[in-house]
């Protein structure tokens, strides 16, 4: 069963689904960045989560969406509604680091399980990390740390780096430089939402770099790209799936051929939970899912997995519960660390040309089982 109600800013959609063991119904509440330059990464996320919570076939579970705006004001206030009116029992949803330190700390004080389908701030893995938080897409500087070694392996000596200048961006060029052997020509932060990259591109042509590494999610790398391919500097590019997924590499075309980049998820990894969930996703949406997709699918199948054994009212139960991460990951083996985030390959794809333009491709493992460097700092 499907509704359509109107609450607040943005769109709020509610659609049931649940769990036929489960008497009580079960409220998530997402919120999402639907609007703006960085819009398909949530509309991925969101498309990625209700495309399982569909699929189940269930009644009993309520799942209200809002839009952010990439906004924290706007995500702080839409989840105090969630929480405090709505009531929900979990939240989800966001995909920026500067948000979800807006959000996340608090929803979880409260006694809302929080569950990422994307940003992973190194606060929120380390120092913040709380039994009610878990992060079902990777730790933020997980994919920078595999292609700082990946690119060390490829013989690379003097990387130029950049990146926006926020959480996600700091903890990006941190865990590149602390896998990547080489020196650095230099380390550049960029403005958050910036579209202009001239004089970044003329520092990289004067660096002396033999290679650049950078990570400008959504819009950003997309205006980068195509910048730096005009420009007639041709030293090679790397950098993490979010500055190269399907999307972005569709806009950018075939000047992104021959990049590679590190994933913890590709659409063609051979595993049968991943081959069904690109096909119905094609077949729904009628695109290749990015990451985005993949990582708010296996959020929903963890939820809907989880409540198969405990209702949220029951938490300790319910925490085991999500623990034990008892569904088929997309992405192949999947656990949770002790501090709640994944345990898990890291893989590189290359951009290859394709018949509809240039899509990802699997190359192979950059690092196996890797866990992210701030478990030790979380003391549960």
């Amino acid at each position: 069963m499907k509704k359509v109600m109107n609450a607040g800013l943005g769109l709020l959609m509610a659609t049931a689904i649940a769990a036929p063991t489960q008497a009580e119904n079960v409220k998530i509440g997402m919120i999402t960045t639907l609007s703006g330059g960085g819009a398909h990464l949530g509309v991925d996320a969101r498309d990625g989560f209700m495309l399982a919570i569909e699929q189940a076939g269930r009644d009993d579970v309520e799942v209200l969406i809002q839009d952010d705006a990439q906004k924290p004001d706007v995500a702080k206030s839409l989840a105090d509604e969630f929480v405090q009116r709505e009531e929900v029992d979990i939240m989800t949803g966001i995909i920026w680091s500067n948000l979800a330190m807006a959000v996340v700390p608090s929803v979880v004080r409260q006694g809302t399980f929080y569950l990422s389908v994307n940003a992973g701030p190194s606060d929120l893995a380390g120092r913040l990390c709380h039994e009610n938080y878990f992060n079902v897409a990777w730790q933020n500087n997980s994919l920078h740390e595999a292609m700082g070694e990946y690119m060390s392996t490829e013989g690379f000596e003097n990387a130029f780096i950049l990146a926006p200048n926020y959480p996600a961006g700091t903890d990006a060029l941190e865990g590149f430089k602390a896998r990547y052997t080489g020196e650095v020509a230099n380390e550049v932060y960029t403005q958050l939402g910036q579209t202009d990259y001239a004089a970044e591109i003329a520092q990289i042509r004067a660096s002396g770099a033999d290679s650049v590494f950078y990570f400008l999610p959504g819009g950003m790398g997309i205006a980068f790209m195509k910048q730096y391919a005009g420009s007639g500097v041709d030293i090679p590019v790397y950098g993490p799936a979010f500055s190269f997924d399907e999307i972005i590499i569709g806009a950018i075309g075939d000047a992104a051929i021959g990049v590679r980049n590190t994933s913890q998820w590709a659409y063609d990894l051979d595993n049968a939970a991943n081959q069904a969930f690109v096909s119905s996703f094609r077949e729904k949406h009628g695109r290749t899912p990015t990451l985005y997709a993949s990582q708010g699918y296996d959020t929903a199948r963890l939820i809907l997995a989880a409540l198969d054994d405990a209702h949220p009212d029951d938490a300790d139960a319910f925490r085991e519960a999500l623990r034990a991460a008892d569904f088929d990951s997309v992405r192949g083996d999947f656990r949770f660390g002790a501090n709640h985030h994944p345990i898990q390959d890291i893989y590189v794809r290359e951009i290859v040309a394709s018949g509809d333009g240039v899509t990802n491709q699997l190359v192979g493992v950059a690092v196996e089982d890797m866990q992210d460097v701030y478990v030790d700092q979380c003391s549960m």
